[in-house]
């Protein structure tokens, strides 16, 4: 098994290294696909405040990142951490590290404080990973700003879910999400 260190940096402290190296990450996975990675404004969607990186030596093999934001639930406000940029390297995939970076990045949102709970949108068949870590889906239609700019509603039925941090699943208030800004 490979050594992996993890550590979680706040944006503002990534240093040029950090973010060649999630750039070589986040490219070899969707460079094709999406175009060059930008820190600011990956593939077009929110940019994070906090990352957790995973690493082999020098080498960043995984990332979560995530952004604080209060959000509109039906006639109501949420703090939440909006999750996205989940990536592993595939040559150390299926070592559990998901879900250490999952585990790393939910302590700093505790950490932070204030925060209620983690927020995401996935796919279908990466939903399981999620929920095995203690995540809820949810159903809402959910308004945001588009990776082009552009507002967008999605309807109920698409993958959303929340993590828990000051609240339980129970809390979450019932109602449309509008994320007020880009997804993850």
């Amino acid at each position: 098994m490979t050594k992996i260190s993890i550590v979680s940096i706040a944006h503002n402290a990534l240093s040029s290294r950090d973010v060649d190296q999630l750039r070589k990450l986040f490219d070899a996975e969707y460079l094709r696909d999406f175009g060059a990675w930008d820190i600011d404004r990956p593939y077009g969607y929110a940019p994070h405040d906090v990352h957790a990186i995973a690493r082999v030596g020098e080498s960043v093999v995984g990332h979560v990142g995530w952004e604080r934001r209060t959000i509109e639930v039906g006639q109501g406000e949420v703090e939440i951490a909006g999750v996205g940029g989940v990536l592993i390297s595939e040559r150390v995939r299926g070592q559990g590290l998901g879900n250490r970076l999952m585990a790393c990045a939910k302590q700093t949102m505790v950490d932070a404080g204030g925060i209620e709970f983690g927020f995401l949108g996935c796919r279908e068949k990466v939903v399981p990973f999620y929920e095995s870590g203690g995540w809820y889906r949810i159903s809402a239609a959910e308004r945001s700003i588009s990776r082009e700019g552009l507002p967008v509603e999605a309807a109920p039925g698409q993958p959303i879910l929340i993590l828990p941090l000051e609240s339980t699943a129970d809390d979450w208030p019932v109602g449309d999400v509008d994320l007020r800004g880009r997804a993850w």
